[in-house]
């Protein structure tokens, strides 16, 4: 599993550490507080893949649970620039009901915490990625994370996290895989603003995700 990280604009200069000035993030705006990070997994042919689905609400994950699904106009605006950067790689948007090779799932995520991390570990329970497979029509099948590398996570504020799911082989293997995930994180993460750029953002770090001519 391979994962990238990508902070826009993070510092402009050398940052000097004084006692007025210790969080320089603070005094960033807009999108130059983002940060976006992609894992995949790299035993996958994205190319593979032909249609994808996608839930039409967003998972809020509070404090690693499960507090519901929303979909508010910011969630609509993630939700539709997902869409859009997926069929831009040459995926069809079918509905649940036919059988799509990929599902997504979107996820608002609240947590505040730091520290060294197991991927394997993080995304969930301690990120709180969301899988719903009875939305998808896969009740009782198991739910599961490729092995990955160990890291460090600095998380402040709310994200945004884009789960994509193979539901093509799950019938095979009697479990649904995780085949990529992109987080977004910073300043007005939750803005509909954010969502065209950000997303994009993530998907421009993808360059394998996308279907061969």
């Amino acid at each position: 599993m391979k994962s990238l990280v990508i902070a826009a604009l993070m510092t402009t200069g050398i940052l000097a550490m004084t006692s007025c000035r210790k969080d320089p993030v603070k005094n960033l705006e807009g999108d130059e507080g983002q940060i976006y990070i992609t894992k995949h997994s790299d035993s996958v042919n994205f190319s593979s893949f032909r249609t994808f689905s996608i839930a039409d609400s967003v998972a809020v994950i509070s404090d690693n649970k499960l507090e519901g699904k929303v979909r508010t106009n910011v969630d609509a605006a993630y939700i539709n620039a997902v869409k859009d950067q997926m069929v831009q790689r040459g995926y069809t948007l079918v509905g649940r009901e036919q059988n799509p090779d990929l599902g997504i799932n979107i996820s608002r995520v609240y947590n505040t915490s730091t520290g060294i991390f197991d991927y394997g570990n993080y995304w969930d329970p301690y990120y709180g990625s969301y899988w719903d497979p009875y939305y998808w029509g896969y009740g009782g099948y198991g739910y599961y994370f490729p092995s990955y590398y160990w890291g460090t996570y600095s998380i402040t504020e709310g994200a945004m996290s884009i789960d994509i799911f193979n539901l093509r082989d799950a019938k095979q293997t009697n479990k649904i895989s995780n085949v990529w995930n992109g987080l977004l994180r910073g300043s007005s993460v939750f803005s509909e603003s954010a969502a065209n750029n950000g997303v994009k953002a993530l998907f421009d770090q993808s360059t394998y995700f996308k279907v061969s001519n």
